[in-house]
């Protein structure tokens, strides 16, 4: 398949371009194709840009195409100096350096004569730029070639269904060399101990005895998401933004969305009540737990609160490369493009996280947050990967148990084409914020009256978020530019009021969270 997939793109390069999708189970051999591909671009005299969704998760790929095509690489991401990125954009420019690697604003690269792009891991979200001047790379990807009569190759154990429906598939089926993981799921209804539920430990146990590496994905960070009041019910929220406050191993209640922070407080302030219960974990109270139950393993946490310190995310990923009996406890960063050897078990702490957000890629992130997690473990040893949940029967992960991608795609595809979501339709998101409560809403519900005739959801009211209220209003529709363009027209018009009522509004064409 992998030779095959080659010669199809090599035949789309020497012929007139084209979009294609490369599927594969992880450990298929997708970066081979990649590096082919590139090779082939090379001998005809045309450059090639990889995007990988973020440089320091992917030090391996980036060190295959070094030890490949050596100084004919220049590497693009957000750590460079000015100097640095003017220096490397010189080496692309002078034909120097005809192969650009990088995160998504490599798909800007000035590569002359551009004859290749790879999306290593296109379903990833981080591709989508959230903030101004927002742009999917995955978009300007397909453009640009379309523009120079080049080739796209976008690539994924799990694509998204936009991807499967719309490119012509090069296929490279199974792992190679290695058998897929068992995936056990484990329901939290029957089992006793969360976190750790009994087959979790006895998992845990059988690596602390015997060697090896694990891992633990939690999406929740801090020591537990709540502060409940058992006596009258309430939970400690932040007064800037209507989310609850997480504690953290600190002794401080942290605001994950605006920064705040305070100190735990020892009686409910609503009530006075001493009776407060914390609830639920994260992954800095899986780490104790971790301490509690199995001493003998090495734990090493990766989140935003340990990642965030530079070279902190190096130091961890060699720490867990180098030791014996090691569980590295981590947010989703965990289950992005690292190849870790050794791995023989993943577990996914709580698999209902994703699954209740009111996003129509709920189901699809949850899917790919397994799958890509399975995909960690038992590439050079045998593995096997436990999934905890309340919802054991929910189709993403009983289709993940399986490793059946087609099965899950062909399942979503069915439900979007009913509901006309992406990719049977374009959405557009128009958010309003504002410090009055209702002037987001009065703003969204003038702007719906002016786009008659568009399938219109909303407005809707969100979370307040640092302090600001906010609405928003979403369109599905088949002619995207048309209809931003007639929402900017009508939120130009209303300029001078919004300016008065201090509300700002951003309109998002195809966001990639509700």
């Amino acid at each position: 398949p992998q030779q095959r997939a080659v010669a199809r793109l090599v035949e789309a390069l020497d012929g007139e371009g084209g979009h294609f999708l490369l599927a594969g189970a992880t450990g298929s051999g997708k970066t081979e194709v990649y590096l082919q591909a590139c090779a082939a671009a090379l001998e005809r005299d045309r450059g090639a840009i990889v995007l990988v969704p973020e440089i320091a998760l992917t030090p391996q790929a980036l060190g295959r195409f070094r030890s490949r095509f050596g100084d004919r690489i220049a590497v693009f991401h957000s750590g460079l100096t000015e100097a640095e990125r003017r220096d490397e954009r010189e080496r692309v420019v002078s034909g120097e350096a005809p192969i650009v690697v990088g995160a998504r604003s490599a798909v800007f690269a000035p590569v002359p004569r551009l004859g290749l792009i790879c999306i290593d891991e296109e379903h990833d979200s981080s591709y989508k730029q959230e903030s101004d001047p927002r742009y999917d790379a995955r978009t300007v990807a397909a453009k640009r070639v379309a523009l120079e009569g080049a080739v796209a190759v976008y690539g994924s154990a799990t694509p998204r269904p936009e991807s499967w429906e719309r490119l012509e598939r090069l296929e490279l089926g199974g792992r190679l060399g290695a058998p897929m993981p068992s995936v056990r799921i484990v329901d939290l209804r029957r089992e006793a101990g969360y976190p750790l539920s009994a087959p979790l430990l006895a998992a845990l146990g059988a690596i602390s005895e015997r060697g090896g590496k694990a891992i633990l994905l939690l999406n929740r960070r801090g020591l537990v998401p709540a502060l409940h009041c058992r006596a009258c019910g309430a939970s400690r929220r932040c007064d800037q933004c209507d989310v609850s406050l997480t504690v953290h191993g600190d002794g401080r209640l942290h605001c994950h969305h605006c920064g705040h922070s305070e100190p735990e407080p020892e009686s409910c302030p609503a009530c006075g009540s001493i009776e407060l219960a914390r609830i639920g974990a994260g992954t800095q109270r899986l780490e104790r737990e971790l301490a509690k139950h199995v001493p003998e393993l090495e734990r090493i946490r990766l989140d935003a609160d340990t990642a965030a310190k530079r070279g902190a995310l190096q130091e961890a990923l060699e720490r867990f490369a180098a030791a014996d009996r090691v569980v590295l406890i981590g947010t989703q960063m965990v289950a992005k493009g690292h190849h870790f050897p050794g791995v023989t078990l993943s577990a996914v702490v709580d698999a209902d996280t994703g699954l209740g957000l009111p996003d129509f890629r709920a189901e699809e992130r949850t899917f790919q947050l397994v799958t890509q997690l399975a995909g960690r473990s038992g590439r050079d040893a045998p593995g096997h990967v436990i999934v905890q949940t309340f919802q054991p029967d929910a189709s993403p992960l009983v289709f993940a148990a399986r490793h059946d991608v087609s099965g899950f795609l062909a399942e979503e595809l069915e439900r979007r084409r009913a509901l006309a979501y992406p990719p049977f339709s374009h959405l557009v998101s128009i958010l309003a914020s504002g410090a009055e409560a209702g002037a987001p809403d009065r703003l969204l519900r003038e702007l719906r009256a002016g786009l008659a005739g568009a399938d219109l959801l909303g407005p809707a009211p969100l979370l307040r978020l640092r302090g600001r209220h906010r609405a928003q209003l979403l369109a599905k529709t088949d002619r995207p530019r048309a209809l931003a363009t007639r929402a900017a027209e009508l939120l130009a018009a209303a300029a001078p009021a919004m300016r008065r009522a201090g509300v700002n509004a951003v309109v998002d064409v195809d966001p990639q969270s509700l």
